[in-house]
């Protein structure tokens, strides 16, 4: 019978053994696991958020697997390399088949930071509309901007599957992995989490809005084109670093303790 995982309050903060740039990339990525869980994107342990440290080495920080992501704290967080064995001591497991997808985006695109993956029923549903993403909202057109799709292999836990994966995504930044969910990446972790919040959006809409069985009106493809200059100027150019402090904000008064 395999050992229970140990309790979150237990856990020793690590700040002290890390920088204070890994710290905060810590900070901030523990504060995407729990907004992904009060949002109500996550789907128990299954899905991950991973995060590149600062430097060369490509060392990366996921979820210590089994935990629910309203449990996950700054110094639960593990440290990895891409072939997801753990650098630093911890408790808790890791799950390398889990780190496939997002080892294959962060090889292939040194621009990224983060990469959020989710399996949301909208998420869902949509990805296995063979249409995929329409433009029936304001919100899917900032997603068709940037958006590529990857077709469904069965769970991603073969090596071999990245070259096709790197290959469908591009240089886009919304990836939809058909039958299976969906996938953001941005120079930050607040980035990522705003566009994985765009993207649910689109996802609930178009759901909604198909479900209503009228015929839908869609957006002007001009529009669509012109969209990225809307989007800077909406944030100021701050792109998720605008939505960032509310959100933690909000995170401190529904969901503390993500800091220890």
């Amino acid at each position: 019978m395999s050992q229970p995982l140990p309790a979150t309050p237990d856990i020793p903060s690590v700040q002290h053994l890390v920088s204070p740039a890994e710290w905060q990339l810590r900070v901030d990525l523990a504060a995407c696991y729990r907004l992904v869980a009060l949002y109500g994107w996550s789907d128990l342990v299954f899905t991950h958020i991973s995060a590149r440290l600062p430097g060369p080495e490509h060392h990366f920080l996921i979820n210590p697997y089994g935990l629910m992501f309203d449990e996950i704290t700054a110094s639960s967080l593990v440290k990895v390399d891409m072939q997801c064995n753990k650098l630093m001591d911890s408790p808790y497991p890791v799950n390398p088949a889990g780190f496939v997808i997002h080892s294959a985006v962060h090889a292939a695109r040194d621009d990224v930071q983060c990469v959020l993956h989710t399996h949301t029923r909208a998420g869902v549903a949509v990805s296995a509309q063979k249409h995929g993403v329409l433009p029936i909202s304001q919100q899917s057109t900032f997603v068709l901007a940037s958006l590529a799709y990857h077709d469904y292999e069965g769970v991603a836990f073969r090596d071999d599957e990245k070259p096709r994966l790197q290959a469908d995504m591009g240089r886009a930044n919304f990836l939809m992995l058909r039958n299976h969910g969906l996938l953001t990446c941005g120079r930050s972790i607040a980035d990522a989490f705003l566009s994985m919040y765009t993207f649910e959006a689109a996802c609930k809409i178009q759901v909604d809005a198909l479900a209503g069985g009228t015929e839908l009106t869609q957006v002007n493809p001009a529009i669509v084109q012109g969209v990225s200059q809307a989007s800077r100027v909406q944030t100021g150019g701050m792109g998720g670093a605008f939505v960032w402090p509310s959100l933690l904000r909000k995170l401190d008064r529904e969901s503390p303790g993500y800091r220890s």
